[in-house]
């Protein structure tokens, strides 16, 4: 069947669908992605397209007079719609504890009021974009945060799309669990949630220029100064913090430049297969996005109004299960799009190479056990940043998978993680808990292959441990 065939009953389906897919910039968004699913275009980017980024502005070399007078027309933007379910959690990722006693959202607060102090600017604004999974809980952990805002002036919810039966490419139905026919449509869902929400004309109205935006797992993030005043001063529409792939980053998206001018962003799902090496070559695709974005909130409504309410982001599929616990049940596709995928829409868009710390996201349990150990430190201004003495790269910790669960990790550091500021990789194998007291220097890896959970955790004893395997 044609788009033209299959579109009306989509479009019925978003408007029934409630607050967070009946907006007229939800619809045109999804209709933009369906549309490119149907014409049967790839939404692949191949190596014979792209070409490397030779080199790009460094922030640490930048001389630059900081301009705090900016601050008033900037707004700090969190994207916050995720649940930790990946790591065992029911409710919003930011509201797992981090660090002496502080949840994400915590220092996030903490750093937004360090801001308005430091800089003397009590209307310096900061909203989030939640789901409808997150919205409650967050704003009810922010309560003790009141100079934060209240309602619009503080979030707007983030939109729903339709699953795509991957058989016909009819709207997928699922009687027993309707709830399983929509699904989240990525983090470039950001610009038609601001626009169909109202946020984007209202922080218009009230003369912001400038959007900071980043994913609340990421400590390292703040609203930099210097940062402000270079895009303010480049006229750029958006800049994109990029930061060095190391291997640990190989696997993730790059920066590279399109054969035909501008810059653009390639994720693993479209990379097709034959070009995997080239894409994990670090050598040759030099840089990362950290979803550490800077836009120009004027630019944003032109290329709005340029093309009809929808922005030409690439498309990507990712193939499920209507219910995604049952892997027996419809098969389906959900079209999604990446936020920093909208560099290679506007026209004149920049990327600038950061340091690492910068960058501190929290994906897995084996990035939170590395965050609170003392490869980190906490800043003066709530940063979460690696120490100086790593030099940017950051311990790799690969957890056992029966870890991969909060409250579980918790038994492999019950008195608290051992010292990682020395460590390359730290591999654990197995059941067994840290004592207090244990260093892990080099390249370490515990082993307890033959003792299954129940039978008793083996210690790990508080000592120096450099460059071995150790069976426990």
């Amino acid at each position: 069947m044609s788009f033209e065939e299959l579109w009306p009953e989509y479009e019925k389906k978003m408007k029934a669908g409630g607050k967070e897919s009946e907006s007229a910039a939800a619809i045109s968004a999804f209709r933009y992605n369906f549309k490119v699913l149907t014409s049967g275009e790839s939404t692949m980017i191949p190596e014979s397209q792209l070409e490397p980024v030779a080199t790009l502005p460094d922030l640490e070399a930048l001389k630059i007079t900081e301009d705090p007078g900016l601050l008033k027309e900037t707004v700090v933007l969190k994207l916050n719609g995720g649940l930790g379910t990946g790591m065992g959690l029911d409710k919003a990722k930011s509201l797992l504890q981090v660090t002496d006693g502080n949840s994400f959202l915590d220092l996030i607060a903490k750093q937004v009021e360090w801001m308005k102090k430091t800089y003397n600017m009590p209307d310096l604004k900061f909203m989030l974009m939640n789901s409808f999974s997150t919205s409650a809980d967050t704003l009810a952990a922010l309560g003790k945060y009141s100079a934060l805002g209240t309602g619009d002036d503080l979030e707007f919810v983030q939109n729903k799309a339709p699953k795509v039966t991957a058989k016909g490419l009819k709207p997928a139905e699922w009687p027993a669990d309707p709830s399983h026919e929509w699904c989240p449509p990525g983090h470039g869902d950001l610009y038609p949630a601001m626009l169909g929400s109202g946020t984007l004309d209202r922080l218009l109205a009230k003369g912001v220029k400038y959007m900071f935006v980043s994913n609340s797992d990421n400590l390292g993030a703040t609203l930099d100064l210097k940062l402000l005043t270079h895009f303010a001063q480049s006229g750029a529409p958006f800049l994109m913090e990029v930061a060095a792939r190391t291997d640990a980053d190989k696997k993730g998206g790059h920066l590279a430049t399109l054969k035909g001018g501008g810059l653009t962003l390639r994720e693993s799902a479209q990379c097709p297969k034959e070009d995997e090496k080239a894409f994990q070559d670090t050598s040759k695709y030099r840089y990362f996005n950290t979803n550490n974005l800077w836009v120009h909130l004027g630019k944003l409504k032109e290329l709005f109004d340029q093309n009809a309410g929808a922005l030409p982001l690439p498309v990507m599929k990712n193939d499920k299960t209507v219910d995604p616990r049952d892997k027996a049940s419809t098969k389906v596709i959900q079209l999604e799009t990446a936020m920093g995928a909208a560099i290679s829409c506007f026209a004149g868009a920049q990327a600038i190479q950061i340091p690492r710390s910068r960058f501190a996201p929290v994906k897995k349990t084996d990035d939170l056990l590395a965050l609170r150990s003392d490869a980190y430190r906490l800043t003066e201004d709530f940063r979460i940043e690696l120490i100086p003495e790593r030099n940017g790269v950051p311990p790799l910790v690969k957890l056992d998978d029966m870890y991969k669960f909060v409250d579980r990790m918790e038994t492999l550091i019950p008195r608290g993680p051992p010292s990682l500021k020395d460590c390359v990789s730290l591999k654990i194998e197995g059941p067994m808990e840290f004592d207090p007291g244990a260093v892990i220097q080099g390249k370490v890896v515990f082993r307890n292959r033959f003792c299954p959970f129940t039978s008793g955790t083996k210690v790990i004893a508080p000592r120096v441990y450099r460059n071995e395997i150790v069976d426990l």
